[in-house]
């Protein structure tokens, strides 16, 4: 071959690869592509290039066409970017551009997110939403600052450590209260024997307590002091007390049903329970619906005694309870009473007072009983439980 023809050749040859080249790099720039563009300002955009990768959805789509600084110092470094058009579907107003790192120490890249379906679509020259990076300097400022308070709490907890080997040191010493107590084997027993006599006073108060409400109870079961509770329709006015409680729950109830007095009761200073089909209604949905809670709060009329007609109130509480826990299927633990006696205010058709069935949500809190003795505890021993509350518990466990 000639001379002029391997010059031809060689001259072919490089026109190819230079030709080549171009298109490899104008394809990666996005040259010989229909883009469009789109900007996004951030406060900082250090190790961010003109010519740099655009990412969307991880997949190079697009490069950084300029980097233009703010006129003053309140504005931001606007980002003008070139897209292809294939993007114009995915990117939308709500899309949001960050400045990602390839690794820990990689190259710096611009990423935009998807946007929402609902969203419409961006248009040439638009701005979009970003997030500003994250500095790997502020990352070792934070560090820092969370080693130094490391060092610090390190020497805190030796500082707390001396505190404590000094006054177990003073203990083993016998100097203060705590270490007589420790080293003085008299003192102690001394102190030992005051809490056991006040401990064994506190049981027998407590044993005095119960006795007297023992005693009280018999009297009222005595023959001639019975027909006298009978004739009010309840025999042991210790029933009045066992399920009622001392308030209404703050919480919105569920469901009210309320009725007058004179449609349950025939007289107005009784309790016998005469007409209890008005009650089907409230005991149909006790027994149907779940229920937190549920009170019979039962009211007098305005005039006679106020202490007689509380005690009426509680009375009338209590029959109506035993009625419906009788005849209706349901947690009658969940069934309390309340008798608020006299009420300001009653019409002529009212004058006997009402009685109202309030039933709460399930997750109520249970309200406490109105005469449960509170616990006495001893300053050695846990609290020691009321005979009656204990009583309450281990029925209610049943």
């Amino acid at each position: 071959m000639s001379r002029a023809s391997r010059l031809g050749v060689f001259i072919v040859a490089t026109l190819a690869i230079l030709v080549v080249g171009i298109f490899i790099i104008g394809s990666r720039q996005y040259l010989f592509n229909s883009t469009y563009q789109v900007k996004a300002q951030f406060s900082n955009v250090s190790g961010l290039d003109v010519g740099g990768e655009v990412r969307v959805g991880g997949v190079h789509s697009g490069t950084v066409h300029s980097i233009d600084l703010p006129h003053n110092a309140s504005e931001q470094v606007t980002v003008v970017i070139d897209l292809v058009k294939s993007t114009h579907e995915i990117i939308k107003k709500d899309s949001v551009a960050t400045i990602e790192t390839e690794g820990m120490l990689g190259n710096q890249y611009l990423a935009i997110s998807f946007g929402s379906a609902g969203s419409p679509e961006v248009r040439d020259g638009d701005m979009l939403a970003s997030r500003q990076p994250l500095e790997m300097a502020d990352l070792l400022r934070k560090a820092d600052s969370l080693l130094d308070g490391s060092q610090q709490a390190i020497q805190n907890t030796t500082l707390a450590t001396a505190h404590l080997n000094s006054i177990t040191d003073k203990i083993d010493r016998g100097e203060g209260t705590v270490g007589a107590l420790v080293n003085d084997k008299q003192l102690y027993n001394n102190l030992q024997q005051t809490t056991g006599s006040m401990h064994e006073t506190m049981l027998h108060a407590q044993a005095g307590v119960t006795d007297f409400q023992e005693n009280m109870e018999a009297l009222k079961h005595n023959f001639l002091l019975r027909g006298y509770f009978k004739n009010r329709g309840y025999a042991d006015s210790g029933d009045v007390a066992k399920n009622e409680i001392n308030i209404l729950p703050t919480d919105a109830p569920l469901k009210e049903f309320t009725y007058q007095v004179k449609q349950l009761f025939d007289k107005k200073d009784a309790a016998k329970l005469t007409n209890p089909k008005f009650l089907h209604d409230s005991g149909e949905f006790l027994t149907s619906e779940q229920f937190g809670l549920a009170v019979i709060v039962v009211s007098a009329g305005s005039e006679g005694d106020a202490q007689k007609e509380t005690a009426l109130s509680e009375a009338r509480a209590m029959v109506v309870r035993d009625y419906l826990v009788e005849h209706f299927g349901f947690d009658d633990r969940l069934l309390k009473t309340l008798g608020v006696g006299k009420q300001a205010g009653a019409t002529a058709g009212n004058d006997w007072g009402a009685v109202r069935v309030v039933i709460y949500p399930t997750g109520t809190r249970m309200p406490a009983n109105k005469n449960a003795p509170k616990a006495i505890t001893s300053p050695v021993d846990k609290p020691i439980p009321s005979l009656s509350a204990a009583a309450d518990e281990e029925k209610i466990h049943d």
